[in-house]
């Protein structure tokens, strides 16, 4: 018995998703009293990095090759590792790569999975498993009872810890199998923390007025060292990029705080970011029915209280 995590490493690096699920990949070897081991498919800067978040072993896949994801192949590995480490739990990050393996591990181990995870299974009696159900309204628990179980993790769910030491590396040669998938063009976005991952967003709405004026948002984002994202409305209009559009039919989030500029809050919305620890609303209508679920508000004109509070941020900064 032993939990295997499987830790993404795009473009070789090694991302705050990837140290949170073997921490907590550890946490929860720890409890179940068996190792945590770890998992990287293709090229990773700094694969024995994974022991100090508690893997007390990893497995380097193909260590030289720049690994295209496809869910098939990646299965068929993560499936051939687990079984040769007799892994009855895998553990996936909740990224886009992770959901695609999710439900394809579980058919192929014959396990019971649970997808979107938000803390650690509890192991006093049985097998429990919580995620967030209807927009972050309300808590599930799973009980899985198969042999073998997948869970995929929320991103946040829990702050990794570095408080081992580095782990040893076994490099193994598995190539991947071909399959019918063929990927034509990828686009991604550069120099900024994704949106699942950060624990600081900045996002705005059709409060705006126009994409002209959107300085004063990225402005507070760069003081506080945040993300940035927006509302439907905006990223439909062209104002800013699709990817960062949070809401219900968006990306979903769960940041430490998050700040909602100019966005009524519409329960489309409000979907997507609800499990945030700490929401903040700036808002001019005192109506807006973002107030009811932020955590602070204030009430007054966007333009003259975004930039009072990034300098005020900035005076604490360098006081």
């Amino acid at each position: 018995m032993s939990v295997l995590v499987y830790v993404e490493s795009p473009k070789g690096h090694i991302k705050k998703t990837g140290n949170e699920v073997v921490s907590y990949g550890s946490r929860l070897a720890a409890s179940l009293g068996t190792q945590c081991v770890a998992l990287l498919i293709g090229k990773a800067d700094d694969a024995a990095s994974c022991g100090l978040y508690g893997a007390s072993k990893v497995i380097h896949a193909n260590p030289s090759s720049e690994a295209e994801f496809d869910s098939q192949s990646f299965t068929a590995l993560i499936s051939e590792v687990a079984q040769k480490e007799g892994a009855d739990h895998i553990i996936l990050s909740n990224t886009a790569n992770g959901k695609a393996l999710t439900g394809r591990l579980a058919i192929r181990l014959n396990a019971g999975d649970v997808t979107g995870a938000n803390a650690l299974p509890e192991t006093s009696s049985g097998f429990i498993v919580s995620k967030s159900v209807f927009s972050g309204k309300a808590v599930v628990k799973y009980s899985i009872e198969t042999p073998v179980k997948v869970i995929s993790v929320m991103g946040n769910t829990l702050q990794p810890q570095a408080s081992g030491s580095p782990a040893p590396v076994e490099t193994v040669d598995m190539p991947l199998k071909a399959t019918k998938l063929k990927v034509i063009e990828r686009k991604t976005s550069e120099g900024i923390v994704p949106l699942p991952e950060a624990e600081l967003v900045v996002s705005a709405g059709r409060g705006m007025k126009g994409p002209e004026n959107w300085g004063i948002v990225e402005e507070l984002a760069t003081v506080l060292g945040a993300t940035t994202s927006c509302s439907r409305p905006v990223a439909d209009s062209g104002w800013r990029p699709h990817h960062e559009h949070v809401g219900q039919t968006g990306v979903a989030i769960r940041p430490n705080l998050y700040i909602a500029i100019g966005i009524s809050g519409a329960i489309q919305h409000l979907a997507g970011v609800n499990n945030s620890k700490v929401m903040v609303a700036i808002n001019k209508d005192p109506e807006a029915p973002f107030f009811k679920a932020a955590d602070y508000g204030v009430v007054g004109d966007l333009f003259e209280v975004v930039p009072r509070l990034t300098e005020a941020i900035r005076r604490l900064k360098h006081s």
